[in-house]
């Protein structure tokens, strides 16, 4: 399988902190890296980066990203609009509120200007439609949260599911869930989880930013790093994920 993902010797700042200190990741199409740690660790600093959030300075590192079609691209010249078009999505930890934007309208240009960069048709009003229907289902979602303001008044779990459903939109070949399972009750988290584990496939990837193993009893990793201090101080495989927690972190710190 290709790799999806490069990132070497990344190192990150926000004002004169230095967080990251050199991140070394390598992630293969059909494979989900879980990537855990305590806070401050720099879990959602590499998820920010990698979307593009322009508080963070990149000072040293690479990263690159292969799209469907071969094309390797260098993340770090990329605008935040650019990396979603060739395929980067991120599910925040607290999704934003967009009062007066109706999620219809909202996914729909989203899902036209992806297909446009793309050199595709616009889809029609009955084929967004149809579209937006099949992926509410996969993370349970009401009809009639299409009419409401984009995550406005929507609780913890709905908001979340709100991401997933986005995801599903926009079928990324990699997508960053950061602190997905903040939040959520049992039964949401079950949900969310059953929506991430019907959108993978062979050729996309995922990485799941979490503190703790229970997300990962729902979707299983294939490979789990442990965040320590801007840098990732092991890796193992889902087994790890149970090892933390019962030791807690400080065996590996």
């Amino acid at each position: 399988m290709k790799n999806l993902l490069e990132i070497k010797d990344l190192h990150a700042k926000i004002g004169d902190k230095e967080i990251l200190k050199g991140i070394n990741l390598t992630i293969k199409q059909g494979e989900v890296h879980a990537i855990m740690g305590r806070n401050g660790s720099g879990k959602s600093t590499l998820s920010a980066v990698l979307a593009g959030n322009e508080n963070y300075i990149v000072t040293q590192g690479s990263i690159q990203f292969t799209d469907q079609k071969g094309t390797t691209y260098n993340l770090l010249e990329m605008s935040p609009e650019e990396r979603s078009w060739a395929g980067v999505f991120l599910g925040f930890q607290y999704p934003v509120e967009i009062p007066g934007v109706t999620n219809v309208n909202f996914m729909k240009t989203a899902v036209n200007e992806h297909r446009k960069q793309r050199g595709l048709e616009a889809l029609s009003a009955a084929e967004y439609l149809k579209m937006m229907r099949e992926k509410m289902a996969i993370v349970q979602m009401d009809p009639s949260f299409s009419s409401r303001g984009v995550n406005v008044g929507f609780s913890g779990g709905e908001k979340k599911r709100n991401e997933i459903f986005q995801m599903a939109m926009l079928n990324p070949s990699l997508a960053i869930l950061d602190e997905t399972d903040s939040g959520l009750d049992v039964d949401a988290l079950r949900i969310v989880a059953n929506g991430v584990n019907r959108l993978k496939t062979k050729d996309n990837a995922f990485v799941v930013i979490t503190h703790y193993q229970r997300l990962l009893d729902y979707i299983v990793p294939d490979i789990v790093h442990i965040l320590y201090k801007g840098k990732i101080v092991k890796t193992a495989g889902k087994e790890l994920a149970l090892e933390i927690e019962q030791k807690g972190y400080d065996e590996f710190e």
